[in-house]
C-alpha cells in the first residue's frame, strides 16, 4: 500500500514538474518579411540568439512561430529580428539595414513603408488595442462592430483593409478577449478565437472569408484585380474601400471598376476566365492604340491583315476578332462598319484597364460575344487634380502626342479631358517593292468624361461620355497624290477617311437599405461614316447605332441566390456603296434576359439566358453556363457553355482582300442580310487555373481548352480562284479547337516571366471541301520577360522588358491558277519576332522610355503579289502572314504635373 503511494506522488511530481514549465512557455506567430532560404536561416538563427526556446520561419506565409519562456518577450526578439534586417509587425528594420542584405533577400517593403523602425523604442506597428479580425464586406463590418458592442466595447472601427478591428473599452467592465470571443461567435475568425464551422457556414455569401489564409494577409475579396459595381462609374482605390463592398459584387449594365494591383492577372473571383490588363501592362510596349495594347498578352493573337492598308486585327481561340465582343465601357464599340479600322481609334494612353474574357461572356453584355469578350475602361479616376503628357517617336516618321485630365470637382462630380493626335509622315518602303509598309495620315481624337458618384448617401452614380474623332490615312504607291484622282495618275492608291461621333451615359441606383438591389440604365448613340477608295474600287460606308439596356439585380432570400433581369435595345442603321451597288438595312433588336448565380462555399454557378427578337434574323434565343469550383483556394476549375449569333457585315469586315483585284460574289442563301443568314456558333471550354510556391514566391499554371462549332457561318472563300472573293453560308461543318498553356512565375525578386503555348486546329467545310481556314498557324508559342530595380528614395527605378512570339506555318490561300511567278507556297514558313523595351522612371512624374519592335527583323518578303502591275489580273494586297516591316525604333516620353 506505501508503495502504491509512493508511485502516485512520484508521479504526481514528475507530472507537474513537466506541466508547470509548460505553463510558463508561449507559443504565438508573427509576421515577419523574408524572401528566401538566407532569410529564413537569419531570421531563425536571430530569435534563438535573443532567447526564443523554438523559431520556425514561413517563406511561403511569411510568418514566425516563436516559443518563449514567461521572462523572454516576443517583442525583444521582433526587435532583433528587425535591427538583422527583416521587417516584421512590431518593427521595421533601418534603411540602411535593408540595403545592405543580400539582392536576393530584398522583400517588398511597400506595405511597411510608414511604419516606424526598430531604433524607435517600441513603437508598434499595430495599436495596443488593434486586433487581426478577418472578414470581407459592409454586412461584415456591421456584424463586427456590434457584436463588439454587444460584449461591452464603447466603439468598434473594423477596416476591411488592414483586417483588423479598433476597440475603445472600459478593463473594469470587459476585456478584449470576451469582445474577441463574442466576434467569433458571431461567425468571424480573430486572432484570439476560431468561429465554429457551423457559424462560419451560415454566413451569407458575400462574408464568407479566406479561411485559410493567415491573420494580417491582404483580403483578396477586398482588393481583387476586377470589382464589379454598382454605379457605371469609375472610382479612386479610397473611394472604393468606402462604398458597399456587397454592392461591389453586384453589377449593373455589367458596369465594372478596377483597382488592379498586379500588371496582369487572372480574376480569381470570376465565374468565367476573366484577365484583367492593368495600365502597368500597357507600358510594357509602344501601345499607341488598343490593336497594340496586347503584344505582352498570350491570349489574344495580333496580325497584321493587309500589306497595303497596314491594318492590325486581333484574333482569339483561332478565330477571327469579329467573333469576339469588343466593348467601350461595357458598351458596344468596335463592331460593323467600325470592324477594320476601330482597333486603331482607342488611343492607348486612355485605358485605364482592360478585362478580357475567354469563351462566351454574360448574357446581360448581349448577344453577339462567340469566342469572348474585350472590354476597354477609360481613364476618368483619381484622388487630387493632374495632367499628363506622353510624346511618342519611331525612327520611320510617326510620331503622337496624349494629353489626359482627370479633376475631382467636388465630393461628387468628376471631369475628365482626354486629347489625342497622331501623325505618320515618312515614305517607308522596307521590302522595295515600291509600295508604303503603312499608311501615311493623321488623327484628332478628343473625348469628355464626367463622373458622379453619392452611393453613400443617396445611392445614385453615373457616367457621362462624348468621343469625337477624324482619321485620314494614304497608301498605295510611294509617290501617289490623294488629291487627284486616281483615274488622273498611274500610280494605285489607298485612301481611308474616317469620321465617328458617340455619345453615352450609364446611370446606377442602389436601393437604400439593400446593397445587393441594384437597378441601372446605360444608352449609346454612335455615328460612324468612312469614305474609302482602294485603286479604281470605291467603299463607303455609314452606320448610326443607338443602344440601351436596362439591368435589374437582387437576391432570392439571401446573398448565395443572386438574380440579375432586364432588356435591351439595339438599332443599327446601314448605308453602305461598293462599285456601283448600294446596300442598305436597319437592324432592330429588342431583347430580354435574365440571369441566376448561385454561390455555394466552393463553387459558383451563374446560368442565364436572352431572347432577342431581331427583324431581320428572326428570334433568337440564348443561352449561356458558366461554373466555376474550387478545390483549394489555390487550385480552381472553371467550365462553360454558350451560344451567340450575330449579322455578318461582309464589307466591312473584309476590307484588307479590297486591295486586291478580286471580284466580290456572295452566294445568297435566302437570308435578309446582303440574302445570307446569320451566324450562330456554340462554345464551350474548360480550364484549370493552379497555384503554387516556387523559391518563396507565387506562380500561376493556367490550362484551357476551348471549342466553338458554327450554324450557318458566312465564309470567306479565298481558294474558288485567286482573281474571286466568295461569300456563302456554311453548309456542314465548321469548328475551332484551341488549346493554351501559361505559365507565369517570378524566379526572383521583380523579375517576372510569362511562357505560354497555343495550339489551334481550325476547319470548315468550303464548297470544295474540308479544309484549315487560312492564316491560321497551328502552332504558336509566347516568352516574356519583365524585370525592374528596386525604387530609389525618389520612387524612381528601371524597367526592362521582351517579348517572343514564335508563329508556326500556316496555311494560305489557293494560287495554282496563277503564272507560276505569281503563284505563292500553299504553306507559309514559320517565323519568331522580338520586341523589347527599356523604361526609366525618374520619379512618380517623370519617365523616358525607347523600344524596338520585330528586333529579329524578319519581314514577308513577297507581302504583294504582282506588284508591279496593280491594275492586273493577279495584283493582290491581302495574302499577308507576317510582319511587313523590319525592325523599328521608337521613343517616348511622360510627364504628370
Amino acid at each position: 500500500m506505501k508503495l502504491y503511494i509512493t508511485k502516485i506522488i512520484l508521479g504526481t511530481f514528475f507530472l507537474l514538474t513537466t506541466l508547470i514549465p509548460a505553463q510558463n512557455i508561449s507559443e504565438n506567430k508573427y509576421l515577419v518579411k523574408g524572401n528566401c532560404e538566407m532569410c529564413k536561416e537569419r531570421i531563425e538563427s536571430t530569435a534563438l540568439k535573443a532567447g526564443a526556446k523554438k523559431a520556425i520561419y514561413s517563406i511561403d506565409k511569411q510568418t514566425l512561430t516563436l516559443e518563449t519562456s514567461a521572462n523572454i518577450l516576443a517583442e525583444d526578439i521582433l526587435k532583433k529580428i528587425a535591427e538583422a534586417g527583416h521587417d516584421n509587425e512590431k518593427f521595421k528594420t533601418s534603411n540602411e539595414t535593408y540595403q545592405k542584405l543580400p539582392s536576393c533577400c530584398h522583400y517588398e517593403r511597400e506595405t511597411l513603408a510608414e511604419k516606424p523602425s526598430a531604433t524607435d523604442n517600441h513603437n508598434h506597428l499595430k495599436n495596443e488595442n488593434e486586433f487581426f479580425v478577418k472578414g470581407n464586406c459592409e454586412s461584415c463590418k456591421a456584424r463586427i462592430e456590434k457584436a463588439a458592442k454587444s460584449a461591452g466595447a464603447k466603439s468598434a472601427v473594423w477596416s476591411a483593409e488592414k483586417q483588423t478591428v479598433l476597440l475603445d473599452f472600459d478593463s473594469s467592465t470587459t476585456s478584449a478577449n470576451q469582445i474577441l470571443k463574442k466576434i467569433a461567435e458571431v461567425g468571424h475568425d480573430n486572432e484570439k478565437y476560431k468561429s465554429t464551422d457551423e457559424v462560419y457556414k451560415k454566413l451569407p455569401a458575400c462574408c464568407l472569408y479566406n479561411r485559410e489564409t493567415e491573420l494580417g494577409e491582404k483580403n483578396e475579396n477586398i482588393h481583387s484585380d476586377h470589382i464589379e459595381n454598382v454605379p457605371a462609374i469609375k472610382n479612386s482605390d479610397t473611394e472604393l474601400n468606402q462604398l458597399s463592398s456587397t454592392a461591389k459584387e453586384n453589377s449593373i449594365a455589367g458596369v465594372t471598376l478596377t483597382a488592379t494591383k498586379a500588371a496582369t492577372s487572372l480574376n480569381k473571383k470570376e465565374t468565367g476566365l476573366v484577365f484583367n490588363i492593368d495600365k502597368k501592362e500597357l507600358l510594357k510596349a509602344a501601345c499607341c492604340n488598343l490593336s497594340e495594347s496586347f503584344e505582352t498578352n498570350a491570349t489574344v493573337d495580333v496580325s497584321f491583315s493587309n500589306a497595303v492598308t497596314g491594318t492590325k486585327q486581333l484574333k482569339m481561340l483561332g478565330l477571327d476578332q469579329k467573333y469576339t465582343s469588343l466593348t467601350k465601357e461595357l458598351l458596344p464599340e468596335i463592331r460593323g462598319i467600325a470592324s477594320a479600322y476601330g482597333l486603331s481609334l482607342i488611343p492607348g494612353r486612355w485605358i485605364e484597364s482592360i478585362q478580357l474574357t475567354k469563351g462566351g461572356s454574360t448574357v446581360t453584355n448581349g448577344y453577339e460575344s462567340i469566342t469572348g469578350q474585350i472590354n476597354t475602361e477609360l481613364i476618368k479616376s483619381a484622388e487630387k487634380s493632374e495632367t499628363s503628357l506622353n510624346l511618342f517617336a519611331d525612327f520611320n516618321g510617326r510620331a503622337e502626342a496624349n494629353i489626359t485630365h482627370v479633376e475631382p470637382i467636388n465630393d461628387h462630380w468628376t471631369q475628365t479631358l482626354l486629347l489625342h493626335g497622331n501623325g505618320t509622315f515618312g515614305d517607308t518602303d522596307m521590302n522595295e517593292d515600291m509600295f508604303l509598309d503603312r499608311p501615311k495620315g493623321t488623327q484628332i481624337n478628343t473625348a469628355y468624361l464626367l463622373n458622379y458618384n453619392d452611393l453613400e448617401r443617396s445611392g445614385f452614380g453615373s457616367h457621362f461620355g462624348i468621343n469625337f474623332v477624324k482619321d485620314e490615312r494614304t497608301a498605295g504607291q510611294t509617290g501617289f497624290v490623294k488629291k487627284l484622282p486616281q483615274s488622273q495618275q498611274s500610280l494605285y492608291g489607298v485612301g481611308i477617311d474616317i469620321s465617328r461621333f458617340q455619345v453615352w451615359n450609364k446611370t446606377g441606383y442602389v436601393f437604400k437599405g439593400k446593397p445587393y438591389q441594384s437597378l441601372g440604365w446605360m444608352n449609346q448613340y454612335v455615328y460612324h461614316q468612312q469614305d474609302s477608295f482602294f485603286g479604281l474600287r470605291n467603299y463607303s460606308g455609314q452606320q448610326q447605332t443607338y443602344y440601351s439596356n436596362l439591368i435589374f439585380e437582387s437576391i432570392i432570400g439571401n446573398t448565395n441566390h443572386k438574380y440579375k433581369t432586364g432588356a435591351s435595345f439595339l438599332y443599327d442603321s446601314y448605308k453602305e456603296n461598293y462599285l456601283i451597288n448600294d446596300f442598305k438595312r436597319n437592324e432592330v433588336v429588342p431583347g430580354v434576359f435574365a440571369e441566376y448565380t448561385l454561390t455555394g462555399l466552393k463553387y459558383t454557378l451563374v446560368a442565364g439566358a436572352r431572347v432577342d427578337f431581331h427583324n431581320l434574323a428572326g428570334t433568337q434565343f440564348t443561352p449561356r453556363i458558366n461554373f466555376k469550383y474550387d478545390f483549394t483556394p489555390k487550385t480552381i476549375v472553371r467550365l462553360s457553355a454558350g451560344k451567340g449569333f450575330r449579322t455578318a457585315n461582309v464589307f466591312a469586315e473584309n476590307q484588307q482582300f479590297f486591295a486586291s483585284n478580286r471580284n466580290v460574289q456572295i452566294v445568297e442563301n435566302g437570308g435578309n442580310i446582303y440574302g445570307l443568314k446569320p451566324e450562330i456558333a456554340w462554345n464551350y471550354g474548360a480550364s484549370l487555373q493552379q497555384e503554387f510556391k516556387i523559391f518563396g514566391r507565387k506562380s500561376t499554371l493556367m490550362v484551357d481548352f476551348f471549342r466553338t462549332d458554327f450554324q450557318d457561318q458566312v465564309l470567306v472563300d479565298l481558294d474558288r480562284s485567286p482573281q474571286q472573293l466568295t461569300f456563302y453560308n456554311l453548309n456542314g461543318k465548321s469548328f475551332a479547337n484551341s488549346f493554351q498553356t501559361q505559365f507565369d512565375f517570378s524566379p526572383f525578386k521583380n523579375f517576372d516571366v510569362r511562357l505560354a503555348y497555343k495550339y489551334y486546329d481550325v476547319q470548315a467545310d468550303y464548297i470544295n471541301g474540308r479544309r484549315e481556314v487560312p492564316f491560321m498557324a497551328k502552332h504558336r508559342g509566347f516568352v516574356n520577360l519583365a524585370y525592374a530595380t528596386n525604387k530609389n528614395k525618389n520612387e524612381g527605378f528601371w524597367s526592362f522588358d521582351t517579348t517572343l512570339n514564335i508563329v508556326g506555318k500556316q496555311r494560305l490561300p489557293g494560287t495554282s491558277t496563277n503564272p507560276i511567278e505569281f503563284q505563292i507556297p500553299v504553306y507559309s514558313e514559320s517565323y519568331a519576332i522580338v520586341n523589347a523595351q527599356i523604361s526609366r522612371n525618374f520619379n512618380k512624374k517623370l519617365r523616358a522610355y525607347a523600344g524596338g519592335e520585330n528586333l529579329t527583323s524578319y519581314h514577308q518578303k513577297n507581302a504583294i503579289v504582282d506588284f508591279r502591275n496593280p491594275f492586273g489580273n493577279y495584283f493582290d494586297g491581302g495574302m499577308v502572314y507576317a510582319p511587313i516591316m523590319k525592325a523599328n525604333f521608337y521613343v517616348g516620353f511622360d510627364v504628370t504635373f
